[in-house]
């Protein structure tokens, strides 16, 4: 019988270990996964200061010298209106590869034993939960990504089409900007971008659609990536394709012993696609709600409600509009003639954040313009 047990040991499963073993240094925390670290996940690569601000608080080190810091971000609308600026607090790009393995290094060196294993079967019994009939913990958190099978297992429903974006990924031996996150939003029926984000030795790119229905073949996808951003293709080797449950799908916070962070339960940024501070910062509060037994459940649906509710709420009503080509174009200017509203972008799409009253009012306004 240990304390807790934590299926997946991505960002949301090793913040939900380090968290535990922050409130309670003698607790037995397992962290069970299917891969050998370090290993590869799809991805952008982009670790934004929210996310770093995130780790310090939980008493991680040593992220900084991961990867580059970014200090900008360059969007592009459909229509063409450009937006370039510094970002308030700089961002990183660091391969998951070393990232998602720092973090996992540094829940083992609290104390969490890392078990490789795949979980099948989950009882719920009385005072604790059994997975595969042989561990026996007095709390699971279920952090095993987009495919949860914890999720799965507990009755949750599923993510419809409209609420999952598809996502291809590659490195490019090519920089497009190495002081920038660059964003290339495309045209079309369905909200889609194509990214590019420095390194060291080229660079992470991929292209994304926030809507299953608008997701192509692996070489279509391809196609649109090096449409807009010709002259840096992906090593073929690297492409990998992946689906991302968006928060504007049905969530899922049942009472009881057993808790979903991360993608496993469907808290993907509709905006950007951006999973990772959703991941650490729903970890974090699955991790502190474990601690509270069979009350676990509930503690953990209350603080996901205080912390993430307005921002999933002023997502969900912007995610409607994001479809409307003449709404991202007004939305990328006003962020160009005004830091305030770039900023309020950044933590809207990277954060937490919420549509402030004087960016939405300067949306408006570029909109009304660009209409005219």
């Amino acid at each position: 019988m240990v304390d807790v047990a934590v299926v997946g040991a991505g960002p949301a499963g090793a913040a939900a270990a380090l968290r535990v073993l922050q409130l309670r240094p003698d607790a037995q925390v397992l962290l069970l996964d299917a891969a050998a670290f370090p290993r590869d996940k799809t991805c952008g690569d982009g670790i934004s200061a929210h996310v770093l601000e995130l780790l310090a608080a939980l008493g991680v080190t040593g992220v900084a010298e991961l990867g580059p810091e970014v200090a900008g971000m360059r969007m592009r609308s459909p229509g063409g209106r450009v937006v370039s600026r510094v970002c308030a607090r700089p961002n990183r790009v660091i391969p998951r590869q070393v990232f998602d393995a720092h973090l996992v290094a540094a829940a083992v060196a609290r104390g969490a034993q890392l078990v490789r294993k795949r979980v099948r079967a989950l009882d719920v019994r009385a005072g604790h939960v059994v997975l595969d009939g042989e561990i026996a913990a007095r709390v699971v958190i279920g952090a095993d990504g987009a495919n949860s099978t914890v999720r799965r297992l507990l009755g949750a429903p599923r993510t419809p089409p409209s609420a999952t974006a598809v996502a291809i990924r590659g490195y490019a031996p090519t920089t497009l900007a190495p002081d920038d996150l660059v964003i290339e939003f495309a045209k079309g029926r369905f909200p889609a971008y194509a990214w590019s984000f420095p390194l060291p030795a080229g660079s992470n790119v991929g292209f994304g659609v926030f809507d299953r229905r608008g997701g192509a073949n692996r070489a279509e996808l391809l196609d649109r990536l090096a449409e807009l951003l010709p002259g840096h293709d992906p090593d073929p080797a690297t492409v990998r394709g992946h689906h991302l449950p968006l928060s504007t799908g049905p969530r899922h916070h049942p009472d009881g012993r057993v808790l979903l962070a991360g993608d496993a339960a469907a808290l993907v940024n509709p905006l950007t696609g951006e999973g990772i501070f959703d991941a650490v910062a729903s970890g974090v509060l699955a991790g502190r709600a474990a601690l509270e037994g069979d009350a676990a459940g509930a503690a953990h649906r209350a603080a996901m409600h205080r912390s993430f509710g307005v921002h999933h709420q002023h997502g969900a009503i912007l995610a409607r509009l994001v479809p409307h080509a003449r709404f991202l174009d007004a939305a990328v200017a006003a962020a160009a003639r005004s830091q305030k509203v770039f900023d309020a972008a950044v933590d809207l799409g990277l954060g937490r954040g919420t549509a402030t009253v004087h960016a939405l009012a300067s949306v408006v306004g570029r909109y009304v313009t660009l209409s005219g």
